[in-house]
């Protein structure tokens, strides 16, 4: 299988999610970029709230997600994510979940073992259990205890099953991720999420803040909590589309 790593600017991308030093197949270098990349990329649709496709060639997610510096969903973030770790010299698996957000799910084989990781389910505290199916399970841990996020298999997936995936989450009438607009963003310090008008600021303790977002201060909250910038066009449409009282 391969993830084009060889077509990505690996320095911008580096320079995108704020990784400094070298950047080298190691356990090390795989940990440090799965938590920059999860606090500088932010997870949201609003292509699919604006109705418009969503491209998953390289050259696309490169103008979308480093050059124009917004964020994507799950397989727009993880086909960088894997681009990258290609380029950089790691042997990359692609899997597939089943989850709240459905994610991919990413493996690489070598000295440290079979490490998984995921880029959209941020930075605190998880732990990954085995169904007696053969399954997995990775679970977090928030104040009131263990919570399921996503169960995958280590059946290994090839490109063109993400093309269909992505086909169906973004365009069906029942995919969950055309219903309403929804950001994410996660950081050591907090993770701030936006559905609809609804944002909670969560933090590791368990503590949150919770609060609607009007629409006259929609563009700064994308701009100030996610680092989005959308154009005044699109903020417009996507006001006038999904908010009420537009």
């Amino acid at each position: 299988m391969t993830w084009n790593g060889e077509e990505l600017d690996i320095d911008a991308y580096l320079a995108r999610v704020g990784h400094e030093g070298e950047a080298k197949p190691d356990f090390d270098t795989l940990r440090a970029l799965h938590r920059a990349h999860v606090a500088s990329i932010p997870f949201e649709n609003l292509e699919m709230m604006l109705g418009r496709p969503v491209p998953l060639d390289l050259g696309a997610l490169q103008d979308k997600l480093l050059r124009q510096r917004r964020g994507g969903y799950c397989y727009e973030q993880n086909l960088l994510f894997a681009a990258a770790l290609d380029r950089i010299g790691f042997a990359v698996t692609g899997l597939g979940a089943e989850g709240l957000l459905e994610p991919i799910p990413l493996g690489d084989e070598g000295d440290e073992g079979d490490v998984r990781q995921d880029v959209r389910q941020g930075e605190w505290r998880f732990g990954i259990v085995q169904e007696s199916n053969g399954a997995r399970v990775l679970r977090t841990e928030h104040k009131g205890g263990w919570f399921d996020l996503y169960e995958y298999t280590l059946e290994e997936r090839l490109p063109v099953d993400y093309v269909v995936m992505n086909h169906y989450t973004s365009t069906h009438p029942m995919s969950s991720f055309i219903r309403r607009p929804v950001i994410q963003r996660a950081a050591p310090e907090a993770r701030r999420t936006l559905v609809g008008e609804h944002l909670t600021v969560t933090r590791p303790d368990g503590t949150s803040d919770e609060r609607d977002v009007s629409v006259e201060e929609l563009g700064d909250v994308l701009d100030r909590e996610f680092g989005i910038e959308l154009s005044a066009d699109d903020r417009a449409e996507l006001i006038r589309a999904h908010y009420a009282g537009a």
